[in-house]
């Protein structure tokens, strides 16, 4: 598995010309939870940011996402119109949403998604955390995908039995 903060920072590679044509600055995803395409950095401060389809991108390596060419390169305001959430940004983001049971008890906060290793794929599961005392004390926690979820502007919501399937995960001191 793969996290969202893995793909993030990642260069993104023209095959056609081996020219760098961005960073990777954020993932959208679709309300099935599926990654619908990438966020690129803003190439300079006065211009907006661009976005890549997720059908365009040809290879999710470890050091860089390849692309065919510049063509595929689009404007964000086309992602924005399609109502994408976002992992790290905008105003619908995944990251520090907090997950709470449909009976009221907070899970933690989501900071990191698990994807499975090929681009496009659904999110499996969520990294949270209980904050910075808990994290160093206890690590993280890791929550699978729950089969039902409401994802609002301000909580997920996830059914009472998620509570049990939350496991202790251990963080690196790198992470």
């Amino acid at each position: 598995m793969r996290k969202a903060r893995d793909l993030i920072g990642l260069s993104v590679l023209c095959v056609a010309t081996g020219k760098r044509v961005g960073t990777v600055r954020d993932l959208l995803f679709d309300p099935e939870w599926t990654i619908l395409g990438i966020l690129l950095d803003a190439k300079h401060w006065f211009s907006s940011s661009r976005y890549i389809h997720v059908d365009d991108i040809l290879a999710c390596g470890p050091d860089a996402l390849t692309i065919e060419d510049t063509g595929c390169i689009r404007d964000s305001a086309e992602a924005e119109a399609l109502g994408l959430t976002a992992f790290h940004g905008g105003k619908h983001r995944l990251k520090e949403l907090p997950v709470v049971t449909v009976n009221g008890h907070q899970l933690g906060v989501i900071e990191d998604v698990y994807l499975l290793e090929e681009l496009g794929t659904k999110i499996v599961g969520f990294e949270l955390s209980e904050g910075f005392v808990s994290d160093l004390k206890e690590g993280r926690k890791w929550l699978p995908l729950p089969v039902s979820l409401t994802i609002g502007e301000d909580a997920v919501i996830v059914p009472l039995n998620s509570r049990l399937e939350v496991d202790e995960i251990f963080v690196s001191k790198e992470e």
